[in-house]
């Protein structure tokens, strides 16, 4: 149960075209939670857990359910993504700070060490999908390309279906048709089309800087899912600890770990922050 120290408050940044949305929970040293195309919810009991003893920032991203952006029509890159994160940091006026970024928020904590390494001390890049780092690069583009296109379309479940196949991950039907078919929240609906139209071409198709992050002061730390074998992110992953020359950090559970299963990725997390 959430305590009165460690309740949410709500907050707004106003960055040159967006208003970003945050929450801060807790004290302590400064964790920002971040991910894309999911939002602050998604993060919310893992913050719960973790706020006892630190200050916990989670936020959505541009785009995406509170944060509005003045051109919805722009697409959303990492390097936009990790200027926000350090306007966030710099604006809370608490950093260096560690953060843990899952999926598409990876790429962005990826692209906040490249950009502005001084604020964070320590990244944790849990599956980023750097797509681009494989060999079957160009078969990804074009997988990418399809579905993105499918969605497009008005074909949600069926581009939901060629985003699990192509990220290698199995889900019964009926979970399938629960989640992207039938009537939905029309926020849940805006924020999906945001994700395919603007945000997985510049998300999966981004190629970090190796030199830059294996230069930098910051701790880079690249986290994989013990259920997450075989799948598309736990390549990428493997690339891109192989490119930093260090190797994959276990974390339980799979992809979305922190939010399907947080009282165990809690511990793990405050474990791997205490090794640095």
């Amino acid at each position: 149960m959430t305590s009165a120290t460690t309740a949410p408050t709500a907050h707004t940044l106003d960055v040159a075209d967006a208003r970003l949305y945050y929450e801060v929970r807790g004290s302590g040293p400064l964790l920002v939670l971040v991910g894309a195309p999911m939002d602050a919810r998604s993060f919310a009991s893992l913050a719960d857990l973790l706020a006892t003893d630190h200050t916990v920032l989670t936020t959505d991203p541009r785009g995406i359910n509170r944060s509005r952006v003045d051109d919805p029509e722009r697409d959303s890159t990492p390097e936009m993504r990790a200027d926000d994160l350090a306007r966030l940091v710099t604006h809370l006026d608490m950093g260096p700070a560690a953060v843990l970024g899952s999926s598409g928020g990876a790429v962005s904590a990826l692209a906040l060490v490249q950009a502005h390494s001084e604020l964070v001390h320590t990244v944790i890049a849990h599956e980023p999908p750097l797509d681009e780092l494989l060999d079957d690069r160009e078969e990804l583009r074009e997988r990418t390309d399809d579905m993105i296109a499918t969605h497009l379309s008005g074909d949600t479940v069926g581009a939901f279906r060629k985003f699990l196949d192509t990220a290698n991950i199995t889900l019964p039907e009926e979970v399938i048709e629960e989640m992207v078919g039938g009537e939905r929240d029309p926020q849940d609906v805006a924020d999906e089309h945001f994700q395919y139209a603007h945000m997985l071409r510049p998300t999966t198709r981004w190629h970090p800087d190796i030199t830059a992050l294996r230069s930098a002061s910051t701790r880079i730390v690249v986290g994989v899912g013990r259920e997450s074998t075989g799948q598309l992110c736990d390549r990428t992953s493997a690339a891109l600890a192989a490119e930093l020359g260090v190797a994959p950090t276990m974390f339980p559970g799979g992809h979305i770990a922190f939010a399907d299963a947080p009282e165990t990725f809690a511990p793990r997390l405050r474990a791997v922050l205490r090794e640095g």
